[in-house]
């Protein structure tokens, strides 16, 4: 479970300064019409947001408070994989090396 920790901690670190370095140096807009205007940049998206959902739902599954379920895939959807980074961060460090309650969550253990 320490390999998840570091390589989720990594991902963290990788996609801060990848949002850093998009803020300073890009234009959201500019370069969000260029991509949209590529075939491949919309399957590129497309796939993205495939994988936000997917990952979306392994927290709505986990997760016991709508709160938390709310402001997790809100923060997913707009800050991507740099949020579950941190949440993969986050659910194992918490979960003090159990697996089972870093995938299912502690409310879906008490329902066995």
């Amino acid at each position: 479970m320490k390999i998840i920790k570091i390589v989720s901690f990594l991902g963290a670190i990788a996609m801060t300064i990848a949002l850093v370095n998009g803020f300073v140096n890009g234009s959201f807009i500019n370069d969000g019409k260029m991509l949209l205007s590529n075939p491949w940049g919309i399957v590129s998206l497309v796939d993205l947001y495939v994988g936000f959902i997917l990952f979306s739902l392994w927290i709505i599954y986990r997760e016991s408070s709508l709160t938390a379920k709310i402001i997790w895939v809100v923060l997913m959807m707009v800050l991507g994989f740099f949020t579950a980074s941190i949440y993969v961060f986050y659910v194992f460090h918490t979960s003090k090396d159990n697996l089972s309650i870093a995938i299912h969550g502690k409310n879906h253990l008490d329902k066995s």
